[in-house]
């Protein structure tokens, strides 16, 4: 695929419904090359709905949805299956394979998309355990990694294919601080060892000021602010004021009752 564009992801006056209900409404962000972008706010806005319109498993009721320059959502299946190659997911929990080693659930999608050797694919997958701190536990089994040691993995296996776009859904969820700050701090350096455009979404405004170049920040299905995270705690929007700070009151009701990620 053709990488030769500025923005690695655009998003163009986005309409996402589900019923009645618009999920992502006239949304448009831009995602440049080689930046860790966060696309954050309170849960049931729409986050994970923009990694699934990126990856094209949603398609958007109206607007466009580009990766490197091709729009996503006017794609066919072999096309859809050739972008995805240049992505890599890593999903809430880490979702490895319970029932396959750590070498095998790095493995998987070298052996899913490229025509390698064994011997291609283990010295792909020692590197990619090794830049994650994890040599030599390429035998073990999900349930014997601690939470942090598993999300590690997911990150190895989310590079296995050289993706130049990793979409993170919420990276950080359930790990201890140490372990979240590891994850922070793998995620930079791999972003930025692989000169890769790392697209995380969350709602872990402390860790997202640590790693993040820009910010979006949904509230009711529409962009209510962005920028760098050290702006957004005084823009002048009363919602992002509120999530970046958060503070209880504010225009964002305490529970929210939307689904929808």
């Amino acid at each position: 695929m053709s990488s030769n564009h500025e923005h690695a992801i655009r998003l163009e006056n986005v309409v996402f419904r589900r019923g009645d209900r618009a999920i992502l409404d006239h949304v448009s962000l831009t995602i440049p090359r080689g930046a860790i972008a966060a696309v954050m706010g309170p849960s049931g806005v729409g986050k994970t709905t923009v990694l699934r319109l990126v990856s094209g498993q949603l398609r958007p009721d109206s607007g466009r949805v580009l990766v490197n320059g091709e729009d996503v959502s006017s794609m066919g299946r072999r096309a859809l299956f050739r972008m995805r190659e240049n992505l890599g997911f890593l999903l809430q929990n880490g979702a490895l394979f319970t029932d396959l080693t750590v070498f095998e659930n790095v493995a998987t999608p070298l052996r899913e998309h490229r025509d390698y050797d064994d011997e291609r694919i283990e010295a792909i997958v020692s590197e990619r355990l090794a830049s994650v701190g994890l040599e030599g536990t390429g035998q073990l089994m999900p349930h014997e990694l601690s939470g942090g040691m598993a999300r590690r993995v997911a990150l190895a296996r989310a590079v296995a294919l050289d993706p130049s776009i990793v979409l993170f859904d919420e990276p950080m969820a359930g790990l201890d601080p140490i372990a979240v700050s590891t994850i922070n701090e793998l995620i930079r350096r791999t972003n930025d060892e692989r000169g890769l455009t790392s697209v995380v979404v969350t709602h872990d405004v402390e860790q997202m000021s640590r790693l993040a170049d820009y910010c979006y920040i949904l509230v009711d299905g529409r962009i209510a602010g962005e920028g760098p995270p050290s702006e957004l705690a005084d823009s002048p929007d009363a919602a992002v004021r509120q999530f970046m700070n958060g503070q209880m009151d504010g225009p964002i009701p305490f529970r929210y009752a939307g689904a929808g990620g």
